[in-house]
């Protein structure tokens, strides 16, 4: 089964108009692989102007968005806001948004499947922390954070699955490929048994965790791996070379 490789820049809370400006220029500049899927986790801000900005071949994504399409919920973007926009995805579950402001299993899975049902593409994000890891956790965890999703879709056609691990995120420590690989494997083995084996062959799980030009290439090997999902670096000109790492 052949899964277009992916790859996916998360912004996080950095960037002013200037500094995207940078960021499209290099991207601009690439050149970018053309048979792997680009996309940009861009602040919710800046969602309108980088659609402007990015190359046709780059596509900007929200980092959050709710459950529910409008309402009293103040500081909250809607799916069908970013729709209007012409915004095409939405990063959801990410550590940050777990482990920083406490969003639990059901809200992620809540906000996956009302996403979805809006019409947008989903990375769903899952992965242990470092004290879950050395418990020997990991399968457990991110099991339980798939099956959370697993339980509220039918349709994983438009679902990207990034498993970052938490200790890996930010820190400079790498799962390595072998790790990263057994941890894709054994979700793809899950998938088969839970959700079925059409997902199981077609769903890109890609990894995030210090994913940089140094190592991806390695990553990118693995036969479980379809890509990353790259913090701080997909701020830098080294993102090209992630992007460009199967080459």
């Amino acid at each position: 089964m052949s899964r277009k490789f992916w790859v996916g820049g998360n912004w996080k809370m950095n960037g002013t108009k200037k500094e995207i400006e940078g960021i499209v220029d290099f991207l601009k500049k690439g050149p970018l692989d053309p048979n792997v899927e680009v996309v940009v986790g861009v602040p919710a801000v800046y969602l309108d102007y980088s659609k402007g900005v990015l190359p046709p071949n780059v596509a900007p994504a929200a980092q959050n968005a709710y459950k529910v399409p409008k309402g009293a919920f103040t500081g909250e973007t809607s799916p069908a806001m970013l729709v209007d926009l012409g915004i095409d995805w939405v990063i959801l579950g990410h550590s940050e948004r777990r482990n920083v402001f406490g969003e639990p299993d059901s809200l992620i899975a809540e906000k996956v499947a009302h996403a979805l049902e809006t019409g947008l593409n989903v990375v769903a994000c899952i992965g242990e922390k470092l004290e879950e890891r050395e418990a020997g956790q990991t399968e457990a965890v991110v099991y339980q954070q798939t099956q959370a999703i697993a339980d509220k879709i039918k349709d994983w056609s438009k679902v990207v699955l990034a498993y970052e691990p938490v200790w890996a995120i930010g820190t400079g420590k790498t799962a390595s490929p072998q790790q990263a690989q057994e941890v894709h494997a054994q979700l793809r083995k899950w998938l088969k048994e839970k959700v079925s084996e059409k997902v199981s062959n077609e769903l890109r799980i890609v990894y995030g965790g210090s994913v940089t030009a140094a190592n991806c290439k390695e990553l990118a090997k693995e036969a479980d791996i379809d890509g990353f999902l790259v913090g701080g670096a997909s701020l830098k000109p080294e993102f090209v070379d992630i992007i460009n790492a199967k080459q």
